[in-house]
């Protein structure tokens, strides 16, 4: 990762120029995408490739350029904590994300269904999110439906290489979130701890149990962990699980011990996992898909404390997910899922 003033002072910059470069050059890159998306198998996937890419670079320069007033705004970031602050950098995010969405579903002609558990029923009660973990997206999917459906305030555990979005770098930076990495000096369930504690009405603490994206290899390594721990009985488990990886204990028994008052949501989705790399993004664009998620609502008091409860909760939990995804997981995922040689992100083991 490179040095923050690095990408403070020089990445974040660029960007701002280069899209202002392109922004002049849209005619001209636009026409040219007509120009050859007859060519090219799919339904002018050049074309919408180019303008959604466009369209992403322009919102990144426009949110850059708008932190950087806010930063002003805050004394030089003097009250950037300030209740005020903060409400402004979530109501900055929550547009963002809402025009993602609509272009999404417009250019890529993609859907979102939400099902289960309502806004209502969490409505007053601070809430951890454990969410399933799959394909390119999916956790801008969950920000989106946390800030913009169900009005929450989330604490987010990301992995670091996020920060490599300039946008995303300064702006979750300056909100409760958590960058982890490969790095073992750090210490991530005290992060995660630190995260998850006082949480209001409003807040939303979020982690992927799974650590990481699924793919069948990824599927076949927690087993093989698993079994190399010890964990006979719960390499069995994992063996039933299809389409989710085994989760992880300990991050997730850290936040429900510093909140022992929050309910819990457990979110299953679909229609994402076979975008595994961009070379996946490209190939099923447009996507012509319904996104569907799932909520479930666990109250305070039938959540676990117990790290080792916390484990056997979970895989209870996950069998209930990876039954919803089987059955309602559109066809296209039915293709194999190649797995990108990159490590499983260590969030919680």
């Amino acid at each position: 990762m490179l040095p923050r003033w690095v990408r403070r002072g020089v990445v974040a910059p660029a960007v701002v120029f280069l899209a202002g470069f392109v922004l002049l050059g849209i005619p001209v890159i636009l026409l040219l995408g007509l120009a050859i998306s007859p060519t090219i198998p799919g339904r002018w996937r050049p074309l919408r490739f180019l303008w959604f890419a466009f369209l992403y670079l322009l919102l990144e320069a426009a949110l850059l350029v708008t932190l950087f007033l806010l930063w002003i705004g805050t004394g030089f970031g003097y009250r950037m904590d300030s209740p005020w602050s903060q409400r402004l950098h979530y109501q900055l995010l929550g547009f963002t994300l809402r025009v993602l969405e609509t272009e999404a579903g417009r250019v890529l002609n993609v859907s979102i269904e939400s099902s289960g558990a309502t806004p209502d029923d969490f409505h007053g009660r601070p809430l951890i999110v454990l969410s399933r973990h799959a394909g390119a997206g999916d956790s801008f999917l969950l920000v989106d439906l946390l800030v913009n459906w169900y009005a929450r305030d989330p604490r987010i555990v990301l992995k670091s290489a996020l920060q490599w979005d300039p946008a995303l770098d300064v702006l979750l930076n300056r909100l409760p979130a958590v960058f982890v990495d490969n790095d073992p000096g750090v210490d991530r369930i005290g992060l995660i701890h630190r995260l998850a504690s006082n949480l209001d009405e409003n807040d939303a603490f979020t982690i992927f149990p799974e650590g990481g994206n699924f793919t069948s290899a990824r599927r076949q390594k927690s087993i093989t962990w698993l079994v190399s721990e010890g964990r006979s009985s719960r390499a069995a488990r994992a063996e039933k699980l299809r389409h989710v990886l085994a989760p992880r204990q300990a991050g997730t028994a850290t936040a429900l011990q510093a909140s022992p008052e929050a309910d819990v949501a457990i979110v299953a989705h679909t229609g994402l996992e076979h975008l595994t790399s961009a070379k996946a993004v490209w190939r099923y664009m447009p996507m012509d898909t319904t996104i569907k998620v799932h909520w479930w609502r666990v109250p305070a008091h039938e959540a676990p404390s117990d790290p080792e409860a916390v484990g056997d909760w979970l895989f209870g939990w996950w069998s209930l997910v990876d039954g919803w995804i089987e059955a309602n997981r559109p066809e296209v995922v039915d293709v194999a899922i190649a797995d990108p040689d990159t490590p499983t992100e260590p969030l919680a083991p």
